[in-house]
């Protein structure tokens, strides 16, 4: 939830500038203060906020403006556009494809989470059809590797004997190049220090395995710290890619990002949490319209339907999940899958602040424990009063004898009934979002359907001319 605070405390500075009733210089000057405020305390880079601020101040001159435009949505792109300048690393120069064999080797200190990290990157690739495959060269973490690649399914190769940890290297990707496996991933050796024997030793299983991408894993607590320790391995071996670790769990994390991006390396990935799934691709805009601004927290769910649900049945599915009403039935069968799932960090550092503040307060660094609390006050009620729509229609002896009931203060109870009214508020609010979604995934696919037939007619008018038939 550290992530999601940060982007509160971003995306709550715009909103306040955007309720202002005229924007003028102070009110922009008080938003940019409190952006500021909220990066230097992530340990972004001071002159690198210094510099956002003057950016936004050139882009954005406010006596300029005519009385036609809209001051608010400008000053909003222009944070938008330099939150990402700061943040954006650039491209990998070398992109796995599906299908050829390609050797990418892990790297970076101990205590990084480079194993678990190699396990997820497989575990990402393996759902999208690759075949993926693993091989220890570290004699430390072989049972490790083991034991999350045998959950996961994933082929692997190590060994507890052979103590030349290169030849292990070499002969596992050896190995799995024969299988055809299309992407070997390399775990290496690491240390608590930037030692010189750190570095030849990958010089060493580079040489024998010959990877396509090196990738150096950092765990994000670092902060700024981060850019001088990028470089030194850059400078040692040919790092293409960045992968940052424990997002999840540090003030430090865009600190992290910001400073990678310094050194123009690409971050492909920033892990999320421990679990095996939580794993996601950077892409700049993205991450800082839904994660730091709270805008787009749609577009991952819409990504998914894209990939899953048939084009002529996209509509359908982006509208039905907010046709009926929001009961509270409905959203203690929710909780009750989000315990069961696990992940329920990760779930909501993705939506936006306004469905964050649901989380009861003083229980914001514990998500897992504010739902538990809900489900048990949900579940100490009745059916009557799960399937209804307007918490008012709770009584006070109601509330008592749920408390009573749940052992629960009255009070929790209350605010309980109190955030699920500001649930279905959010929720009307996402039904006119997904309405539009909605037309876009339409516009789409009539899209979709005039160049296909522009390509049937196009293929006739060649058949008739270059074959008369």
């Amino acid at each position: 939830m550290v992530l999601a605070q940060l982007g509160g405390s971003i995306s709550l500075a715009v909103e306040q500038m955007s309720n202002a009733t005229i924007i003028d210089d102070n009110v922009m000057n008080q938003c940019l203060n409190e952006i500021s405020r909220a990066l230097l305390q992530s340990d972004v880079n001071f002159k690198l906020v210094r510099d956002m601020e003057t950016n936004i101040k050139k882009i954005v001159n406010l006596h300029d403006l005519s009385g036609g435009h809209n001051k608010r949505r400008i000053i909003q792109k222009a944070i938008f556009t330099e939150l990402c300048r700061i943040l954006d690393p650039g491209k990998p120069s070398f992109t796995p494809k599906k299908g050829q064999a390609s050797v990418i080797m892990f790297v970076g200190l101990q205590g990084s989470g480079k194993t678990t990290t190699c396990a997820k990157y497989a575990y990402y690739h393996q759902m999208k059809g690759w075949k993926p495959a693993l091989v220890s060269s570290r004699a430390g973490a072989f049972d490790q590797l083991k034991q999350i690649a045998t959950k996961a399914k994933i082929p692997f190769y190590g060994s507890y004997t052979e103590s030349d940890l290169v030849r292990v290297a070499f002969e596992g990707v050896k190995r799995f190049k024969k299988e055809n496996c299309d992407l070997i991933i390399v775990d290496t050796g690491g240390h608590h220090n930037q030692e010189a024997s750190l570095f030849e030793e990958m010089h060493q299983v580079a040489e024998a395995t010959k990877p396509d991408l090196v990738i150096f894993v950092m765990d994000s607590s670092i902060g700024q710290a981060a850019f001088d320790q990028v470089q030194a391995f850059k400078q040692s071996v040919s790092v293409g890619a960045v992968i940052i670790t424990k997002m999840d769990g540090h003030a430090k994390g865009v600190g992290a990002l910001s400073a990678v991006a310094a050194t123009k390396s690409p971050v492909i990935f920033i892990g999320i949490g421990e679990d095996k799934d939580e794993f996601e691709v950077f892409d700049v805009k993205p991450f800082v319209g839904r994660r730091l601004l709270g805008m787009d927290y749609l577009s991952g769910f819409v990504d998914k339907i894209h990939e899953v649900v048939p084009m002529d049945q996209q509509p359908e599915v982006l509208q039905k999940p907010l046709q009926r009403n929001l009961t509270l039935r409905i959203v203690y069968e929710q909780f009750q899958k989000l315990l069961k799932r696990g992940s329920i960090g990760q779930v909501f550092s993705m939506l936006p602040r306004s469905c964050v503040e649901l989380v009861p307060e003083g229980l914001e660094k514990d998500i897992e424990a504010a739902i538990e609390s809900y489900v048990t006050m949900m579940g100490a009620m009745t059916n009557e009063e799960l399937d209804n729509s307007d918490p008012k229609l709770i009584t006070e002896s109601q509330i008592e004898r749920i408390a009573l009931a749940s052992g629960r203060p009255v009070t929790e109870v209350m605010g309980m009934l109190q955030h699920y009214k500001r649930l279905t508020e959010v929720k009307s609010k996402m039904k006119g979002e997904m309405s539009s979604l909605s037309q876009n995934v339409n516009a789409q696919q009539m899209r979709k359907l005039r160049l296909q037939r522009r390509l049937e007619n196009l293929e006739h008018i060649c058949r008739i001319r270059y074959t008369g038939t």
